[in-house]
């Protein structure tokens, strides 16, 4: 299963955005893109770079390598309404995304390794892709022999320091660590500082 492993600190460095959330306290002691010297006069970017971040940024946040992302954004084009919008619902759609948000995880990363390594169940089957698309109507719960381990049995812990609010698309039994999907994600529900334009304009050229 190809991934990104380099440190997710330094990642958001170089995006200037926190992409885990143990990166926030790190960007506000060093800020600025890693390996930089402050002080130096700095030219004003060019539009494309400011689209090839943004592209970097929501590519990293999401965990996806960049054949995947760009296969994503060729879908989104395809489908009927804002390319921007549908690359958006097709990634917060994803099933890593969903364990995350359900907050049984406390960012993306964990909740890919939770499904790579086969913890979850989508609609009574085990899966350990995280890459799956869930639709309305699918079950996501916790494999039976997976909710005595370590991880699941402090799950309090985990869904008191998550950071996700609720959502119209999703409904999280965390007592009985099951998920339903039971629509699609609003745009206004997906990440607030991404400028999803940027990544349609990049792939535009």
């Amino acid at each position: 299963m190809a991934r990104d492993t380099s440190p997710i600190v330094k990642q958001s460095r170089r995006e200037g955005y926190a992409l885990h959330p143990k990166a926030h306290k790190i960007l506000i002691k060093k800020p600025g893109i890693p390996g930089q010297h402050s002080g130096g006069r700095q030219s004003k970017p060019s539009l494309y770079q400011i689209q090839l971040r943004e592209k970097q940024k929501v590519r990293r946040l999401y965990g996806l390598l960049e054949k995947q992302f760009a296969k994503l954004m060729n879908e989104a084009t395809r489908r009927p309404g804002l390319s921007g919008e549908n690359l958006l619902q097709l990634l917060e759609l994803r099933l890593d995304n969903v364990v995350y948000r359900s907050g049984l995880a406390t960012s993306r990363r964990a909740a890919r390794q939770l499904v790579g390594h086969g913890h979850f169940m989508l609609n009574d089957r085990r899966v350990d892709i995280p890459s799956i698309r869930v639709k309305a109507g699918d079950v996501i719960t916790v494999r039976p022999k997976s909710v005595k381990s370590g991880y699941f049995s402090q799950i309090d812990d985990v869904v008191a320091n998550s950071i996700q609010g609720p959502l119209s698309w999703l409904k999280t039994d965390q007592k009985k660590l099951k998920i339903e999907v039971t629509g699609v994600p609003k745009r206004e529900e997906a990440e607030t500082d991404i400028n999803e334009q940027l990544i349609v304009e990049y792939y535009s050229r």
